[in-house]
């Protein structure tokens, strides 16, 4: 058995495993897309050959400015026997060949509503999150995805409170404050292994580089400031990036002032759909999107390294 990242020979063999699409985000389409822009490489794609045929196959995703992969979209077997230790080995190879500093990798799988009570969903969903803990991504995070439509109706826009776009810095500064106490699972992993500073830059960083406008981004005042919001793109559509709400003016309902003048900016700009993530265990930010009109579409699965 050989493990070996993709070459051009392997395309027909690569269109044949995707094929059997389960519960992988990869379709056909979208592989021959994204390898064209860059979201998908050939040295970030990994395959089991075994005499001569590949057998099993891990995709991942990554943006294009970054010469590094961020996420598992895909895993496939067409071999015999139990895929489960191979995925591991698979995952394996990928996970030492990201830099050592680099954002922690994880695995996405996206699921139904009610997944639990969907047994072919279970019985996809299963081996592939065993194989993730094998190879050590044993944390998994359910979280929920929204979507905001315009015939669901636009929220109605603060009228307490006055944004204002800010410089890179005065972001950062308030990225640090909103991180403490976050219910967000990820950020409580990046604070653990590098502390809050590290967590916001890394996140800022982030946040920079995804296709959304930089000048989108705001500040949120009363006589003072309470949180900010970030309306951005990824490579599916607009989003609504972050939502963040100082420590010392939580519990007054901000989170939906700020959710709906990030609404009200992707819309002013073109937006058609627009959707958001977060945590199940976040239930004031679930309730947050909830009440401004948001519909929970489907769920996140992420795998990921566990809080040191």
């Amino acid at each position: 058995m050989t493990i070996r990242t993709i070459v051009e020979s392997d395309l027909d063999s690569i269109h044949t495993l995707i094929a059997d699409q389960s519960i992988n985000t990869v379709t056909r389409e979208r592989y021959d897309e994204y390898v064209g822009v860059g979201y998908y490489r050939d040295n970030w794609t990994w395959v089991v050959e075994q005499d001569g045929r590949i057998v099993a196959l891990a995709v991942w995703w990554g943006m294009p400015q970054f010469d590094h992969p961020f996420s598992i979209d895909g895993l496939y077997y067409a071999g015999d026997g139990d895929p489960v230790p191979v995925w591991a080995e698979l995952i394996r190879h990928g996970l030492e060949s990201i830099p050592a500093g680099a954002e922690e990798p994880e695995y996405h799988l996206f699921v139904p509503n009610g997944w639990r009570e969907q047994p072919e969903i279970v019985a996809a969903l299963e081996p592939r999150l065993a194989a993730a803990a094998q190879a050590g991504l044993s944390e998994v995070t359910e979280r929920l995805r929204y979507e905001w439509l315009p015939s669901y109706g636009l929220p109605a826009r603060s009228t307490r409170l006055r944004f204002e776009p800010a410089d890179d810095d005065a972001f950062l500064d308030v990225f640090v404050r909103v991180i403490e106490g976050s219910l967000d699972a990820s950020t409580a992993r990046a604070v653990a292994k590098g502390g809050a500073e590290a967590s916001a830059k890394e996140d800022l960083a982030i946040y920079q580089e995804m296709p959304g406008e930089r000048d989108w981004w705001r500040l949120a005042y009363d006589d003072a400031l309470v949180g900010f919001i970030l309306p951005s793109a990824n490579n599916g559509g607009p989003v609504i990036g972050y939502v963040g709400v100082l420590p010392e003016h939580r519990g007054h309902g901000y989170s939906d002032d700020l959710l709906a003048e990030g609404t009200h900016l992707l819309v002013e700009t073109g937006a058609e759909r627009i959707r958001a993530d977060t945590d199940l265990t976040n239930r004031p930010m679930a309730a947050s999107f909830e009440r401004q009109g948001y519909r929970n579409h489907a769920v996140r699965m992420v795998a990921s390294y566990p809080i040191a």
